[in-house]
């Protein structure tokens, strides 16, 4: 089990990306918000810190973040309510901490749109590397070219998804998640494969993909709770059929 904080000296965090990309640590907790922000700081990253919701929304407003690191229980304005907020503004990544167990808390998170989760106690160097790996994610690949199916258009370099014309409100994880079936269409893919593939974790909740999963349908199917392009495979997992005869170019 890791230890719950290590003081900021206790190792090396990995590097960052620049003294451009800026984090919003939101956490009541002095300590570990000091901790967190000192890993984050030593990785390279500009750190705000807010202890309170409306704290956190004042400095987003003012300084939008490139990426937030957001307690779940804080006083008053909870961090729920703080991330449906943020995400109501326009898409800016989430990594909510949680102390709670309850697996009905995490799914929670990641319904109102976090893309990721740490449970407390966590060790900092890890929260750093998912730092990392949530704004590799948001970082355009210029070589990619869009992906075109059942009216559905997802282009990767300006990291946007259309359906019928209209701009999809799509998270971090939900974006990479169309864009990897519609790379894929027709083929079968397990949880496992998927937290794999989309994530980039060969270990964690399974629960993460399913949630996404279901949050990606609400705003690609005609009628969510009769899915004609997300299938479920039962005793595999999940798969993406394009309109007949049509595949993804």
């Amino acid at each position: 089990m890791h230890q719950p904080y290590e003081a900021p000296g206790a190792g090396a965090a990995p590097s960052g990306y620049g003294a451009t990309t800026r984090v919003l640590v939101v956490d009541d907790d002095p300590t570990v918000a000091e901790v967190v922000s000192g890993y984050l700081d030593r990785a390279g990253y500009v750190v705000d810190r807010a202890a309170d919701g409306p704290a956190a929304l004042a400095l987003a407003a003012a300084q939008r973040p490139d990426l937030v690191v957001l307690d779940l229980m804080l006083p008053g304005m909870d961090g729920l309510e703080v991330c449906r907020r943020m995400r109501g503004r326009g898409p800016v990544p989430v990594i909510m901490l949680t102390a709670r167990g309850d697996e009905d808390d995490r799914i929670l998170g990641l319904e109102v749109g976090a893309d990721d989760y740490v449970t407390k106690p966590f060790s900092p160097r890890e929260l750093v590397l998912r730092v990392e790996s949530v704004l590799r994610r948001t970082r355009p690949s210029p070589s990619a070219q869009p992906l075109h199916t059942a009216g559905l258009t997802v282009a990767p370099a300006a990291r946007r998804a259309t359906k019928d014309g209209v701009e999809l409100a799509l998270t971090i994880r939900e974006f990479d998640l169309l864009a990897f079936f519609l790379r894929h269409p027709g083929r079968a893919f397990s949880r496992e494969d998927l937290m794999r593939e989309v994530w980039g974790w060969d270990f964690g909740d399974l629960s993460t993909v399913t949630v996404h999963v279901r949050r990606l349908r609400g705003k690609v199917e005609d009628d969510p709770a009769r899915p004609r392009l997300i299938q479920t495979v039962w005793g595999v997992g999940y798969r993406f059929d394009a309109a007949p005869g049509e595949e993804a170019v």
